[in-house]
């Protein structure tokens, strides 16, 4: 059974990888319409509930109760070019168009003239990846998809008129689901079986803890902040399931069918720094500089207990990052604010460790949207266009298959909408 080993085993090492690499090249940072219009230099600002999420300091300058609740319309376009596949109908692979929409939802109360409360539902790490089946690395990668749930509350206290300080602790939940296709040779039991196509499954999750905390202090005319977001740890177990159906039927007893797999992975704490700065009145220019300690993705070890596994030690050695962001918004009347914004956003992922599981690249995005205020609603909308430098990796034999030099071309369609209730 060596040779059906060694395949499984790989399977559960890019099953269980995937959900670092997914969080490293996918964080999500649009949480909030106003923020993601100005490229999520929302760092010294935070003037709205989302502040949970961009710091948490910004709450002690809220006034009245306020709920907010928003999603963001995430749509991805990538494709894969492999120019020495053999067969002319791969030489170009589009990825299977999906619609991704994490939601928010964020709550603020004061409970005195210093003290403000606020609770903040988010899921900065998630989307995923699906090619379609027939293609010829569906044994490295077919569908994945990565989500984590944050329950964050907070507390913000006003230590002086322009000062303001937040804490919070966040309850997160993480769910993975993984395909693909594993090709088992069963020649070695008996030359006439041959290699058969087995469908695999993989369903994971687990649970952990952090914590984030801001300051924020507002000034006349400019702003500063800086806000904290911890690495956390979660714990994963995974349910291994295997479509043995296409094998024959007298071997299909010995095959492993169902199994269990785990590990631990430490995600990365987050800086970020804001300035603010009001020319005008109704003028404000914002940016911000984001530090993501992505070098934590180093290595790990994947235990299994499937029949003919060994446990699996993986190397990444992924690389901190940096996020530059700036901003504009232009009030245009008491109701209507205008926004736009840019931003650079550094890969973490080295060239080497580059397959279909996560093709990221060093990207750009330019943002804009409006928003419209009455004296009880706010209703703010974004758009969001990011282009991912084309990033070709190297020839890299993973088996059963040599991936040969290819392209990875990606763009993504953003669109956010958050509407908030002032009492």
């Amino acid at each position: 059974m060596r040779k059906v080993s060694r395949c499984l085993g790989f399977l559960l090492i890019l099953a269980i990888c995937y959900q670092v690499t997914l969080a490293a090249g996918f964080l999500i940072y649009e949480h909030g319409a106003a923020a993601m219009a100005v490229a999520g230099a929302f760092v010294a600002v935070a003037n709205n509930p989302s502040a949970v999420f961009h710091n948490p300091a910004g709450l002690a300058f809220l006034s009245g109760t306020q709920f907010s609740v928003g999603t963001t319309l995430i749509i991805p376009k990538g494709s894969l070019e492999l120019p020495k596949w053999p067969d002319p109908r791969f030489k170009t692979v589009d990825q299977t168009s999906q619609v991704f929409y994490p939601s928010t939802v964020y709550f603020s109360q004061p409970v005195s003239e210093r003290v403000v409360l606020g609770f903040g539902f988010f899921s900065p790490y998630g989307l995923g990846t699906e090619w379609p089946a027939d293609y010829p690395l569906r044994y490295i990668a077919v569908k994945d998809d990565l989500k984590t749930f944050f329950f964050n509350p907070v507390v913000a206290f006003k230590l002086s008129p322009n000062l303001a300080l937040g804490v919070g602790v966040a309850y997160i939940h993480s769910t993975l689901s993984f395909d693909l296709v594993q090709l088992a040779d069963l020649s070695f039991v008996n030359p006439l079986f041959g290699a058969y196509d087995v469908p695999v499954k993989l369903e994971a999750s687990g649970n952990g803890y952090g914590f984030n905390a801001g300051l924020l202090y507002k000034g006349e005319k400019f702003s500063l902040g800086a806000n904290w977001r911890s690495g956390f740890k979660i714990d994963y177990e995974g349910d291994l399931t295997l479509d043995w159906s296409k094998a024959p039927s007298v071997i299909q007893p010995l095959l492993p069918k169902a199994g269990t797999a785990s590990t631990t992975f430490e995600y990365p704490h987050i800086l970020a720094f804001g300035l603010a700065f009001e020319p005008a009145p109704q003028l404000r220019l914002s940016a911000d500089l984001h530090y993501v300690l992505w070098s934590c993705y180093d290595e790990f070890t994947v235990k299994v207990d499937v029949p003919y596994f060994e446990d699996k030690h993986v190397e990444e050695n992924w690389k901190d990052a940096m996020t530059f962001r700036g901003g504009i918004e232009y009030k245009a009347s008491e109701a209507v604010a205008l926004r736009a914004g840019i931003l650079y956003d550094q890969t973490p992922q080295p060239v080497e460790t580059m397959d279909p599981i996560l093709p990221d690249a060093n990207r750009v995005a330019i943002t804009g949207g409006f928003g419209f205020k009455t004296d009880h609603l706010v209703l703010d909308l974004a758009y969001q266009y990011e282009i991912f430098s084309d990033r070709t990796s190297p020839n890299r034999s993973i088996y059963p298959l040599n991936l040969g030099e290819g392209t990875y071309k990606t763009r993504a369609n953003l669109i956010g909408i958050s509407l908030t209730f002032i009492f």
